[in-house]
């Protein structure tokens, strides 16, 4: 990865509130209140150009609100998130990989026309001719035939599809993607040739990536850094290497124990008892507490603040 001082994407203090209130109809005659889910809260970081900066945690932890915040497919409810300039001297803007191929792909469309749309929209070629040029070109980069333009969506797997949108992505000539869980519905085998794949393309074309996970043994192929969420927060974040060698925060030592390991299969691995709370109604204090191994009487009281650690690293834990 060729990654530079400067920062492609700042984000401070990002909070994002859903109403999630009964109809008003609903309110008044059964006597409710509004309700609101605090989806992110108070979540900063910063993405060097060039990186790969990876969220990560539980399902329900606010990692792919933090993803739409940035694509704009989601307003801030408060804090800031600023693109540095790009190449082309105007701000970066984010192009997403989603989660699920099938779904983001339009099922009456042929390829060549899906990866065409973007050239088309944002006029980025002049004529027909060229666009054809492009959208072979781009799926040769993939890892695709130009026969398979003619194709359409659902006559590929899994793992073609995911280099369908990554071709598609690629259309407008982003500097900057978010990649929610792009090989979290692909087979392991595959998971790795898409990995490979965006990693290659991270090298040839300048790229920088905000990646969205679950799966640590993932983030550590493709990050310089991770910052690991729970319940909105952001609690641990740390350089690759620093976190995998010294996780510092409970939460991060239980998520690292569920990896497998080919060399210890049987080793004894501590799990994350019980489930995440409702972010509808987050325990007091520090909201691991009810599932924390370490836990005291002032991690029911006092949230612990973010603080940051010699190596580099920031925990947010009383007793790190």
């Amino acid at each position: 990865m060729n990654v530079t001082g400067a920062a492609a994407l700042e984000v401070d203090r990002l909070d994002r509130v859903f109403d999630v209130s009964s109809p008003f109809l609903n309110r008044v005659l059964y006597r409710q209140g509004r309700r609101y889910l605090h989806a992110v809260n108070d979540v900063s970081f910063t993405v060097p150009k060039g990186g790969c900066l990876s969220l990560v945690g539980e399902s329900g932890c606010g990692k792919s609100t933090v993803a739409r915040l940035v694509t704009g497919i989601y307003r801030p409810s408060a804090g800031e998130i600023r693109f540095a300039p790009g190449r082309s001297g105007q701000p970066l803007s984010a192009q997403m990989i989603f989660q699920d191929p099938y779904a983001s792909l339009n099922p009456r469309w042929r390829v060549k026309n899906i990866i065409a749309e973007p050239l088309r929209e944002l006029k980025l070629r002049d004529t027909e001719a060229a666009i054809s040029d492009r959208v072979a070109e781009l799926l040769t980069v993939v890892g695709l035939s130009v026969a398979d333009g003619e194709k359409f969506p659902h006559e590929f797997s899994g793992g073609q599809r995911q280099r369908i949108s990554i071709a598609r992505a690629l259309a407008s000539e982003p500097e900057f993607l978010v990649c929610d869980e792009p090989t979290s519905a692909l087979d392991v085998s595959v998971q790795a040739q898409i990995l490979n794949l965006m990693r290659r393309l991270q090298d040839e074309l300048g790229l920088t990536y905000l990646f969205i996970s679950h799966d640590l043994s993932v983030v550590r192929h493709m990050s310089d850094r991770i910052a690991v969420m729970y319940l909105g927060r952001i609690v641990e974040q740390a350089e690759t290497e620093v976190l995998f060698a010294d996780p510092k925060h409970p939460y991060t030592r239980l998520l690292l124990e569920t990896i497998p390991d080919v060399n210890s299969p049987n080793r004894d691995r501590r799990t994350v008892a019980g489930e995440v709370p409702s972010p509808l109604a987050p325990p007091s204090g520090c909201t691991f507490h009810p599932r924390c191994p370490l836990a005291q009487n002032r991690c029911k009281t006092e949230r612990p603040a973010l603080d940051s650690k010699s190596d580099g690293a920031s925990v947010a834990c009383h007793f790190a």
